[in-house]
């Protein structure tokens, strides 16, 4: 066996290996948020059965029906052998509805949101980022710098309710709300999610870039003589994109939490309005699974992305 097929050898058990121990981590996380979660709702004040019409006797069988007549730690265990199965439970709020059946139908739409947005952002801030780093401390770089602050602090819906304003009222150019009629229906929320990665983006990669284009390896290109151009495109360029990578997993995933608010102000039917519905309702389970579901696809993205930059960075050792 050569040396370079040990080299792969090695990498790959070592590969295997973390991801194990991540997998192992992620489940642990999994089992404290569910843990906290339900606790938390324990502790809610108030109850999914507000109606002033219910009997004593139809509350007591609602309870009885959803299990909440049970002890506190009999309902905690069979929430956890539910949840382990894939089973959140059934949803106050819609009567007979399973909340994982629930999630399932709106996860996508809000799948698809995040997958747009995050997309664009990041196309958008790296061709920023680099404009930026390439004409330093001038008007250009001022500019893109003052967007970039904007973007980060500007929460996204404020700039949701700004776009609907502008291109739905005073210029009626897309629809401000519904989803799945046509493609223009998307246009707006994924704009007004798209500002902040973008601006992440742009911030991160301008600042790679400086330090790529001062590095030693530059200076050396530059020496042989290869252009201005070259230079950027063949090292400062390509170098300043890996690190992009360990963004990505953090951004999508605030995405998707992100979300709930663009889903509520554009009537998008995804998992971020079903949460926020649920809340004032009280509807427990649904709060609890769709917590579930943010957390466990965070861990997901953040573990993709921490081994695509070990896959593409070999400088990195995954551990």
């Amino acid at each position: 066996m050569t040396l370079v097929n040990s080299y792969f050898v090695i990498g790959s058990h070592n590969m295997w290996k973390y991801i194990f121990k991540r997998l192992v981590l992620l489940v642990f996380t999994l089992f404290l948020v569910t843990t906290a979660t339900f606790f938390l709702m324990q502790i809610m004040p108030g109850t999914p059965f507000n109606n002033p019409k219910l009997t004593p006797e139809a509350l007591a069988q609602l309870k009885t029906t959803y299990g909440l007549d049970l002890p506190v730690w009999q309902q905690y265990l069979n929430y956890l052998v539910g949840a382990a199965h894939g089973d959140f439970g059934t949803s106050f709020q819609y009567q007979n509805q399973s909340v994982s059946m629930l999630i399932g139908q709106r996860l996508p739409v809000s799948a698809q949101l995040g997958a747009q947005a995050l997309v664009v952002g990041v196309i958008a801030g790296l061709f920023m980022g680099a404009a930026s780093a390439r004409n330093k401390n001038n008007k250009i770089d001022g500019t893109l710098g003052i967007i970039s602050t904007l973007g980060i602090s500007i929460p996204s819906f404020i700039l949701g309710i700004v776009l609907v304003y502008l291109f739905g009222f005073k210029w009626p150019l897309f629809p401000v709300s519904g989803w799945g009629d046509s493609f223009s229906q998307t246009i707006l929320p994924t704009l007004a999610l798209a500002v902040s990665p973008a601006a992440v983006t742009t911030r991160f990669v301008r600042s790679e870039m400086i330090e790529s284009l001062s590095s030693d390896y530059v200076q050396l290109a530059k020496a042989k003589g290869l252009s201005a151009k070259e230079v950027v495109n063949q090292h400062a360029y390509r170098n300043s994109m890996i690190p992009v990578l360990t963004l990505i997993g953090p951004m999508a995933a605030g995405l998707l939490t992100g979300s709930t608010l663009i889903e509520q102000i554009f009537s998008i039917p995804g998992i971020g309005q079903q949460f926020v519905l649920s809340i004032p309702s009280k509807d427990f389970p649904v709060i609890m699974g769709t917590t579930i579901v943010y957390s466990a696809m965070l861990m997901v993205m953040i573990l993709i992305t921490d081994i695509l930059t070990a896959i593409v960075d070999p400088r990195v050792r995954l551990q």
